[in-house]
């Protein structure tokens, strides 16, 4: 199920079951698309390779859900600039990297560098689920902006704005 939200005027977004307008907010970036999108992994897809990118719009890093049969793999490659992180959300993934391999169980992350080559195999009697991201460049932080309420116009550093209180009781979800 793929829910995108416009990319021009008001977006709209579902919250609670209602349909809210949100303001447009533009982003500095010419590339990256405005407002928000929104997806489901479908682990129960036949597909090897689903481009969460595409579907979520996208445009500064990379991001598949990756499937592997018992016995299957992928192509030996490599990237230029890219690095990548595979997660195992699902199995026991074999990481080839440069014919050597590497273990991964459900939960375990690890992050190959630009110019290696690598595989991804599944060795076992189960399927592999994996989400693959990657990304060119130095990554910027610190460019986050806080607020103490909604009500808030003007933002601070994550660092000047301490966490809100936890959530009673009575907010919680039953």
């Amino acid at each position: 199920m793929i829910s995108t939200l416009p990319l021009a005027g008001l977006r709209e977004l579902y919250l609670g079951g209602q349909r809210r307008c949100l303001r447009r907010v533009s982003c500095k970036d010419p590339c990256m698309q405005d407002g928000i999108a929104r997806t489901r992994l479908d682990l129960d897809t036949d597909e090897r390779i689903v481009a969460l990118r595409r579907q979520l719009g996208v445009s500064s890093f990379g991001l598949n859900q990756l499937v592997l049969q018992p016995g299957q793999r992928g192509r030996i490659h490599r990237h230029e600039r890219q690095e990548e992180v595979y997660l195992v959300l699902e199995g026991r993934l074999s990481l080839l990297v440069e014919g050597e391999p590497i273990e991964l169980d459900r939960g375990e992350l690890i992050r190959v560098a630009p110019r290696l080559r690598r595989q991804l195999v599944n060795r076992g009697p189960d399927r592999v689920v994996l989400l693959a991201l990657g990304g060119d460049g130095e990554h910027i932080g610190r460019d986050g902006e806080a607020f103490a309420s909604w009500e808030d116009e003007r933002g601070a550093t994550p660092q000047e704005v301490p966490l809100p209180d936890d959530l009673d009781e009575l907010e919680l979800r039953s």
